[in-house]
């Protein structure tokens, strides 16, 4: 099993390009089984994720090219994938495959879109709470979809088609909206979607259906409304850059001081997270390359943050940000709303020498002037990342393990830390 050794104390100085974002490029590659037409997705993330769902797809009947590289193309560029699912021919997505990762759970929408029903099994996934799934049924049992549970498996069926309809979400949820989304493209008449989620990797949902002929209107608002249309065709989309990397990358240069360009990365889509990140001590400059990122010689400000749904500041950075609260001047106070169970990174952080104590859903950071290297392990996509911006601050080395973790969301993690300095290594285990 892979593991990654950090020697720390590199201040980060040169230029990290965003990949394309891994919490876009999932939803968008299920999407491809509406249409019997070729959907093209470009600037596509190289990520375990993105392979685990081609294997899923695939399973459907989905047959897939990947371009290749062309002259001068960097080991970062985004791929380009071609997906057509011409023929659904199996409309069961097995245990063995969505028990590895939540997002697939979501191909139930457009299978039962197009094909009338699916049966899809419940979901695994990263082990930070249990994340139901109720709220997407609810969703396609609106549109008009029966819905059963037997033997572990969702099976849904809607033989005469899915209808529109109102769509009330008791609470905002991304896997909710993406469902009710792509159900509702193709139903028989009118959907409204009321308390719908406003991330930008929903807004970049509805661009790219409505590319390839679906009409939706208001998506990135908390209300959205969807004609439902006859049958869909093909199109070309190009995913958007990825928030979470940038924001991951800002705080591990607000950590370590340097200089770093963010290259292609778009600031209204983390704006809450560059302006903690600023609050910190970080300079944050916008130009035209993307976002610059310099701590010279100024000290970590503690800060004090609340996760909530977009545009506030974003879960997916939590972890991320304690690692930086860690060296801060001060104490800080982080609280999770989102997701239970989502301080598991806490006893890795503690290891190296940081001080964090937890009181129900909020950390208590309390700076030190200085981390220790050491052997951690990564729980989960989030948290493991967390570890290396540690890792790159403190004295001496550390060995993160299970970096399969680091695998699923984050592209070219150790070349691209390397190219601004950071001495960081992969190590392989023979066999």
């Amino acid at each position: 099993m892979d593991r990654i050794r950090i020697v720390g104390g590199n201040e980060l100085r040169g230029t990290i390009p965003i990949s394309g974002a891994k919490n876009a490029a999932l939803p968008l590659m299920i999407a491809s089984l509406l249409t019997p037409d070729t959907l093209t997705l470009e600037n596509m993330p190289r990520l375990a994720d993105v392979r685990l769902l081609m294997r899923i797809l695939t399973n459907h009947g989905v047959d897939y090219a990947i371009d290749g590289k062309r002259p001068g193309d960097m080991p970062t560029s985004g791929q380009t994938l071609h997906l057509t699912a011409r023929n659904i021919v199996d409309t069961t997505a097995p245990y063995e495959l969505v028990s590895r990762m939540r997002a697939s759970f979501w191909v139930i929408a457009p299978l039962i879109a197009r094909m009338g029903e699916a049966k899809v099994s419940l979901p695994g996934g990263c082990a930070i709470g249990t994340r139901p799934v109720d709220l997407l049924l609810m969703a396609l049992e609106k549109l008009g979809a029966s819905i059963d549970i037997e033997g572990g498996y969702v099976i849904a069926r809607a033989k005469g088609g899915l209808r529109g309809a109102e769509i009330n979400f008791p609470m905002v949820t991304v896997s909710g909206t993406h469902t009710a989304l792509m159900g509702a493209v193709m139903a028989k008449g009118h959907t409204l979607i009321r308390n719908a989620a406003r991330e930008p990797e929903i807004a970049d949902l509805a661009k790219c259906l409505n590319a390839i002929g679906a009409k939706i209107k208001g998506a990135g608002t908390s209300e959205i409304e969807v004609e439902g249309v006859s049958g869909l065709s093909g199109a070309r989309h190009e995913v958007l850059p990825d928030r979470i990397e940038t924001g991951t990358y800002a705080i591990a240069a607000a950590m370590t001081g340097g200089d770093v360009m963010l290259e292609k990365a778009r600031p209204e889509l983390l704006q809450a997270g560059l302006d903690v990140i600023e609050k910190a001590g970080a300079k944050v400059t916008v130009t035209n390359e993307g976002i610059r990122i310099q701590r010279n010689g100024a000290g970590i400000s503690p800060v004090d943050v609340e996760t909530e749904p977009f545009p506030g500041f974003p879960t997916d950075l939590q972890a991320q940000f304690m690692a930086l609260m860690t060296m801060a001047k001060g104490t800080s106070r982080i609280t999770e709303t989102i997701f239970e169970n989502r301080f598991m990174h806490v006893a890795e952080l503690s290891r190296f020498g940081a001080h964090i104590r937890l009181e129900e859903d909020t950390a208590i950071v309390e700076g030190v002037s200085k981390l220790k290297g050491a052997p951690v392990m990564a729980t989960d996509l989030r948290a493991s990342v967390s570890l290396v911006i540690a890792a790159l601050a403190a004295e001496g080395e550390s060995t993160i393990h299970r970096v399969y973790h680091l695998d699923r969301g984050f592209e070219q993690l150790e070349q691209k830390l390397g190219a601004c300095g950071a001495i960081v290594e992969r190590i392989s285990d023979p066999g």
